[in-house]
């Protein structure tokens, strides 16, 4: 997923195109109807539906708001794991010895967890390098993520034995354990947690009771322009709530998904060449970068 590309406004429109087509069925058959005698004699005061609009208004605000604040703490966790995955392998090459086969077995599993956490969140199949590595270590688990921090504990806890890590040490690599599994969770909250379906349910039927009422409280004499407001201003409102709809669920392989996939690509780029086992072309170093 990448954030700095365009999202294709086609791609917006097949979102919302059913409550297109059926606001502007609407607006139309309204507005033929109101040429009939018995709708002429129908009309209301242009302060109800103002003010049943803004209170639609409003609801959307506090919606947009939160939905916001949801892709936005998605965002932060993930930018929390590369920090995290990039002070974790440094300390492990602080406290071991130069060319310790262990440190490129922490950097390895750590790179698998940060592919495997994204896949899972998305709920998609493991892709082939987290399969093959999987495989090759015989990892089963229900949650393979949390799976891949055990590996990761009972390496360390055998690193303690063996280096006798002073207890510094040993409670900074604890430490870092504690936030990446805390990230994990936090993760898992968000894909869990879903918007309360009841308030997106109440939202719509205000939409539609101000489509409905909204041409009654409109001049009669301008026939076109009655159908235009008619159909553009529920249409927006429309619009309002699918953007929020699709940004409450930050980890559903959307074009406004949390790009973690790339955040992923970086985390081991930066890992290998932490332990000196790649080189990556510094163009894609930055296409990478700008990607995040």
């Amino acid at each position: 997923m990448l954030l700095n590309k365009k999202i294709s406004i086609w791609y917006f429109i097949r979102e919302i195109r059913s409550e297109i087509l059926f606001i502007l069925v609407f607006a139309i058959s309204i507005g033929l109807l109101d040429l009939l005698p018995i709708f002429r004699t129908i009309s209301l005061p242009l302060n109800i539906p103002a003010l049943l609009g803004t209170a639609v208004s409003l609801l959307l605000a506090f919606r947009t708001s939160q939905s916001y604040e949801r892709w936005w703490e998605a965002r932060t966790i993930w930018g929390a794991i590369v920090n995290d995955s990039r002070t974790f392998i440094r300390l492990i090459m602080q406290f071991l010895p130069y060319r310790d086969p262990s440190i490129k077995e922490f950097a390895e599993r750590q790179i698998i967890w940060t592919y495997a956490l994204g896949e899972s969140l998305r709920k998609l199949p493991f892709s082939g390098k987290v399969q093959k590595y999987l495989d090759a270590h015989d990892i089963k688990a229900f949650n393979i993520p949390n799976a891949l921090l055990d590996e990761h504990s009972m390496q360390l806890k055998d690193v303690i034995a063996s280096r006798q890590l002073t207890d510094f040490q040993q409670k900074q690599l604890n430490d870092i354990m504690t936030r990446l599994c805390d990230s994990m969770g936090k993760c898992e909250r968000l894909k869990n947690t879903v918007f309360p379906r009841s308030y997106s349910i109440l939202v719509h039927v205000l939409i539609y009771v101000f489509a409905v009422i909204l041409p009654f409280g409109l001049d009669d004499s301008q026939l076109i322009v009655e159908i235009v407001i008619t159909f553009l201003i529920p249409v927006m409102f429309i619009a309002i709530e699918k953007t929020s709809i699709i940004m409450q669920d930050p980890f559903e392989n959307r074009p406004v998904d949390t790009p973690m996939t790339s955040i992923a690509e970086t985390i081991e780029i930066n890992l290998r060449q932490m332990i000196g086992e790649q080189n990556v072309p510094q163009k894609q170093i930055n296409d990478l970068y700008y990607e995040m």
